[in-house]
């Protein structure tokens, strides 16, 4: 992978933490009450970004992850141009 693939993957995975973390938040406040809701958040955060790391890691089996495979790891679908 190159710098600027990597650069952008970690920007990305940053990201994904942080929304996926602030979107449970609330939920897990009225679900769970008894669960300290920084632990939701990072619990929330972690499974977010496992799924897309697994994706990332089978795109590189072959040795070699492109843009493309990158935007598909985080569900990104982009037409044609």
């Amino acid at each position: 992978m190159n710098p600027k693939i990597i650069r952008d993957v970690v920007g990305r995975i940053v990201a994904l933490f942080l929304v996926s973390a602030l979107g449970i938040i609330t939920g897990a406040a009225l679900v769970a009450p008894d669960l300290e809701i920084y632990k939701s958040a990072i619990l929330a955060g972690f499974s977010a970004v496992a799924g897309v790391v697994q994706k990332l890691a089978q795109a590189a089996l072959d040795g070699n992850v492109t843009s493309a495979e990158v935007d598909d790891a985080f569900g990104i679908k982009r037409g044609d141009k």
